[in-house]
């Protein structure tokens, strides 16, 4: 994985274009998902399909809003101020394995989608708020190794 030391226009544009297309298939997932259940679906079922639903609905409008105010500041309508005071991604909830059991390989799919997407810009906006101060252990290795050398 490709580290970066901050986040730029094009890195917020190519997640934001990724998020949107995650976005729309969760909602028609869940969106067919919730309509007229077949008679024989049990309850247990649709409880599941309706709360993990939810939750991954949910974690899609907390990825799109904290890219929304990311492109928002670089557009000038954020400060950074701003941006660090209203711009934090909000903590993910859990899904339930033993609502994901009750799925469909598919929507089990679709769900670890969006929970990778989340982690990937809680990475970022870790990171971020962190001003990108913790080095990558590698480059902390060809430090120690210039010095090493060095004093030779």
């Amino acid at each position: 994985m490709v580290r970066t030391t901050s986040l730029s226009r094009p890195i917020i544009e190519s997640l934001y274009s990724e998020a949107l297309l995650l976005a729309d298939e969760v909602r028609s997932v869940f969106a067919l998902g919730m309509g007229e259940p077949a008679a024989d679906t049990s309850d247990h079922l649709r409880l599941a399909l309706s709360s993990e639903g939810l939750r991954a609905t949910t974690r899609m409008m907390h990825i799109l809003a904290w890219l929304l105010n990311q492109r928002a500041f670089f557009a000038g309508e954020l400060n950074e101020a701003q941006l660090r005071r209203h711009g934090r991604l909000p903590e993910d909830r859990p899904s339930r394995s033993e609502d994901l059991d009750l799925l469909e390989h598919g929507t089990r799919d679709l769900i670890d989608d969006t929970i990778r997407l989340h982690r990937r810009i809680a990475r970022l906006d870790q990171a971020w708020g962190e001003r990108f101060d913790a080095q990558p252990v590698v480059h902390n290795m060809h430090e120690r190794l210039g010095r090493a050398l060095s004093q030779r």
